[in-house]
């Protein structure tokens, strides 16, 4: 009935070398999507930021790389500046320092934000 089965021996974990390979979040990109779209957020934040890149998607790529990376958001520069997901989220590229106004727009106008 039953056919012998092999187990594993080895670990083959000596063998992994890291490489310049990213895995863009497609699911988790897709929630973040739907649910601003859900939520009208994109009608709460939009108005907060009217030049440069739009805080609608840096904050969609932020959000993203919150849910896939909990890392600093200092660090989220680095991720979100790759050309994979700044095609995903249509943006060029950007200093840290646009991300740190994003967030300092975001604290300035916090009352409102959160009354809606």
């Amino acid at each position: 009935m039953f056919e012998s089965t092999k187990m594993q021996t080895k670990l083959r974990t000596n063998e992994i070398e890291p490489n310049e390979n990213i895995s863009l979040p497609i699911g988790t990109t897709f929630l973040v999507d739907k649910l601003y779209e859900v939520l009208e957020l994109r009608d709460i934040f939009g108005k907060n930021k009217t030049r440069g890149i739009g805080i609608n998607n840096l904050l969609r790529a932020l959000i993203s790389y919150k849910l896939t990376d909990n890392f600093s958001i200092k660090r989220s520069h680095d991720w979100i500046n790759r050309s994979e997901v700044r095609a995903e989220f249509s943006f060029p590229s950007f200093s840290e320092r646009t991300l740190d106004r994003v967030m300092e727009t975001l604290g300035a106008n916090r009352d409102e934000i959160i009354s809606k």
